[in-house]
């Protein structure tokens, strides 16, 4: 008798980004550059950290189990209702929750061949079904690709728009015919994470495409611009019954006392989100351009990092050798891009610093 079921045995285990403090004692390096995880450079919302320091003092209590407060600011902030609104323990949760909540033995998931990992682990968890269009050009979502399967089985599709890890993103032009081909009872979820930071012409947010299309929902997350992501807490905007029916598979306390206390603090520091997204549009174009004088193929990014494409280096080994140099960046080979690194924008001192690495490391 096999101890897991086949499709529990088959997964691969999410691996992320190598933390500060086990480069510094593996590398024996300090002052390192963290650009592999696309966190906030400028560190959290002030106003967010103020706030769940206060909170502290009641963690001897459970979590308000409805979020209210937090559901109320975010419904507020965003010109829905709260009966709209759901939040969880990060974006991956919330992926999770739609595939346990919505997808049958016999229905799909359908998205996009090396997007975001998170998709393909949550249909592989659920003994899903996974459909994969894949990408034009190598690096750009193909939704011609996708809305021709796309079937009476398809029952939720995951498009991150930005994506991750590419960094690309496409206008409202190109979503709507895909929209317009999904039958209604396909939940098409809108992975908004990156928004933020996205300068694309012609670029419209999921909530607005909600009037015409029930079926979408959005999710987005307070990890990147509003510097949370150690405190793990996304949320995303659904028509009121898909609200209800997730709110009827999830932990009961999903989020915890501090990080519904730090969320709504964080939606209140406009100040905050302005600079974040400030440093980003300055320092992606500086990253870009100086990934490509030292001979890597850059694709145009809309998010808060940079993919870079370093033909005949092996992924692995520049990361190695990065880290050497006290620089952590992500190796894309899991993604099917093997001599590909994904670099988080950070502040200049370390965007220069992995710029030096680089020439350095390129240049043996």
């Amino acid at each position: 008798m096999a101890l897991v079921p086949p499709h529990v045995a088959s997964l691969t285990p999410y691996v992320p980004g190598k933390p500060i403090e086990e480069v510094e004692r593996e590398y024996g390096v300090s002052d390192v550059a963290k650009l592999a995880s696309n966190e906030n450079a400028l560190g959290p919302s002030p106003k967010a950290v103020a706030a769940a320091r206060d909170a502290l003092d009641g963690v001897n209590l459970y979590p308000d189990g409805s979020a209210y407060y937090l559901r109320n600011a975010l419904a507020a902030k965003l010109g829905v209702t709260p009966a709209e609104v759901f939040v969880g323990n990060g974006s991956n949760e919330l992926i999770e929750l739609m595939v346990r909540t919505f997808v049958l033995e016999n229905e799909e998931v359908l998205t996009s061949a090396q997007s975001f990992v998170a998709y393909k682990l949550a249909a592989s968890a659920q003994g899903r079904t996974l459909v994969e269009a894949p990408m034009k050009g190598r690096f750009h979502y193909d939704l011609d690709a996708m809305k021709k399967l796309l079937s009476r089985k398809t029952k939720v599709v995951f498009i991150a728009n930005p994506d991750n890890p590419t960094g690309t993103c496409f206008p409202e032009r190109e979503l709507l015919p895909f929209l317009d081909a999904a039958p209604r009872e396909t939940l098409v979820v809108l992975d908004e994470a990156y928004l933020e930071f996205v300068d694309l012409p012609g670029y419209q947010d999921g909530l607005a495409l909600r009037r015409k299309y029930p079926n979408v929902v959005v999710l987005r997350t307070f990890s990147k611009i509003h510097g949370l992501a150690g405190l793990r807490l996304g949320y995303g905007v659904a028509r009121p019954d898909v609200v209800e029916y997730i709110d009827r598979v999830r932990a009961p306390f999903n989020v915890n006392h501090v990080a519904q206390a730090a969320g709504v603090a964080a939606l209140r520091d406009d100040e905050h989100v302005a600079k974040s997204r400030a440093l980003v549009l300055a320092e992606r174009p500086f990253l870009a351009a100086g990934l490509a004088a030292v001979g890597a193929t850059v694709v145009p990014s809309q998010g808060n990092f940079v993919l870079a494409d370093f033909p005949g280096r092996p992924g692995k080994q520049l990361f190695e050798d990065l880290l050497r140099e006290g620089v952590i960046v992500r190796p894309m080979v899991g993604y099917g891009f093997p001599t590909a690194q994904r670099i988080t924008v950070g502040l200049r001192r370390e965007n220069e610093k992995c710029l030096a690495a680089l020439k350095k490391v390129l240049g043996k």
